[in-house]
């Protein structure tokens, strides 16, 4: 059955990715729906970001899978292609909040960079749920660093 859908067990592997990807943007943009106040741009950026943290059994699941899959697609091409796309919906997203809660504050701080923040912040996002799934960093101590940096990119004015 498998094979008449994808072809091959590789096939059904880079598909799964490809959902695993798409299921990650659809529930980020489901919580930011589901936020009290969604004018508040850094709540928002906030809740996306939380997406990719081990805050329950689900989302630890989905990042162990998301490791799982990234260290096999160090040395399988195809699935190093859904990682390395020139598409980044996440980081798009995340650019797109930042700019428009910079825009609503009177603009970006001087030197400030959207997309280099955003990619800094999802990338960062990632790894530090890696250390939460490792017992290294506490949830708490997660949420303290992404605040920090939340905080400096989007200062109160």
């Amino acid at each position: 059955m498998v094979q008449y859908h994808f072809g091959s067990k590789h096939g059904l592997l880079v598909a799964a990715l490809h959902l695993l990807h798409e299921e990650n943007e659809r529930r980020a943009r489901a919580r930011m729906a589901r936020l009290a106040d969604p004018a508040d741009l850094r709540a928002v950026l906030g809740a996306v970001l939380g997406e990719f943290l081990p805050l329950d059994e689900q989302r630890r699941s989905a990042l162990r899978v998301f490791l799982a899959y990234y260290v096999r697609s160090l040395n399988d091409p195809a699935l190093a292609q859904v990682f390395l796309h020139g598409a980044q919906p996440v980081e798009q997203l995340v650019t797109a909040l930042i700019r428009q809660a910079c825009a609503a504050d009177g603009g970006p701080a001087p030197g400030l960079d959207p997309e280099r923040e955003a990619d800094l912040l999802v990338s960062g996002v990632t790894g530090l749920g890696m250390d939460v799934l490792h017992g290294r960093r506490t949830l708490a101590d997660v949420r303290t660093t992404l605040d920090y940096h939340l905080d400096r990119i989007l200062p109160a004015r």
